[in-house]
């Protein structure tokens, strides 16, 4: 299965976002509006006053992701001790904007892919994230959120990225290490879950997470959220923690060895995906990318 997972995004506009917010909730209307900082890809997010911010999708499968947030999201917080974004108010599709669209309450912290951090406060993050993964596996799997187009299939196993996964990796030759990166591929596709189908995040990345006083503060961003296999969300061990951290996580999330060779097939797919879209692959962007590639070939399962 070849997917796209980068179709053309909607232009939204400060004055769009102003114009949705003064014809749908008047009472806000005199709140002053600012774009956050850093911009996701799949969401344009405007910060609405002190204490709100607005999230609209910037393409139709994006917009998949506004009802299951408004509808889940409440139910999962009474089970979870990580904050997670806590919707508010559901906007409505309009003759200015063609999909729902969300208010939420503003969440402190700030975002892990703008910090830089000391040994013990990756660690510290570590625990503190697979808590937050535990916690989300122990809650009952809604049969309503298997995965789809709505998540980008994450949950499901990582061959369905099967034919693309293969497609990178040749395109890729000499640029990394192809034929461990197939075999790794192979072994990845070979393995299952054999367990419940358990919550997903579905992109715990940097970006998604919140750092407060060098601690996990929120998850944010659970568009890509669904039930199955837990092996997506364990990418972060590579993109985000590092050698003794990753330990850490390791050790707390307490998984088969099936499951982390998955977690890194998931890995070596998105990984390869970047940086086949990159024309120069010897840029900063490029390097990162073809780290994450060498440090899931060298891992030990």
């Amino acid at each position: 299965m070849v997917i796209s997972i980068r179709p053309e995004k909607l232009e939204i506009t400060l004055s769009l976002v102003a114009k949705l917010i003064e014809g749908q909730f008047p009472e806000f209307a005199s709140m002053p509006i600012q774009p956050v900082r850093i911009q996701g890809h799949d969401n344009r997010t405007f910060r609405l006053g002190d204490k709100m911010l607005i999230r609209l999708p910037s393409m139709a499968p994006y917009a998949l992701k506004v009802l299951k947030e408004q509808e889940w999201l409440p139910k999962l917080q009474l089970q979870l001790s990580i904050t997670i974004p806590k919707p508010l108010a559901l906007g409505q599709p309009s003759a200015d904007y063609p999909w729902h669209w969300s208010i939420y309450a503003w969440r402190e912290g700030e975002s892990a892919n703008a910090l830089t951090f000391a040994d013990h406060e990756l660690g510290q993050i570590a625990a503190d994230l697979a808590l937050f993964l535990k916690e989300l596996h122990k809650i009952e799997a809604s049969n309503e959120l298997i995965p789809g187009l709505h998540n980008y299939w994450r949950g499901d196993h990582v061959g369905v990225y099967d034919e693309q996964a293969r497609s990178q990796i040749a395109k890729l030759q000499g640029v990394i290490d192809s034929q461990a990166a197939l075999a790794l591929w192979a072994k990845a596709v070979s393995s299952k879950w054999y367990q419940p189908p358990v919550w997903v995040h579905g992109d715990l990345a940097s970006g998604n997470i919140l750092i407060k006083d060098g601690k996990l503060a929120a998850v944010i961003d659970f568009g890509g959220m669904g039930v199955g296999d837990p092996a997506c969300d364990l990418v972060i061990a590579w993109t985000f923690l590092k050698s003794k951290s990753r330990e850490i996580f390791k050790e707390h999330m307490a998984l088969d060895e099936e499951t982390w060779t998955r977690a890194r097939g998931w890995a070596l797919w998105k990984a390869t995906f970047e940086l086949c879209n990159l024309t120069d692959k010897t840029t900063p962007e490029a390097n990162k990318h073809k780290h994450i590639i060498e440090e899931v070939l060298n891992e030990q399962s």
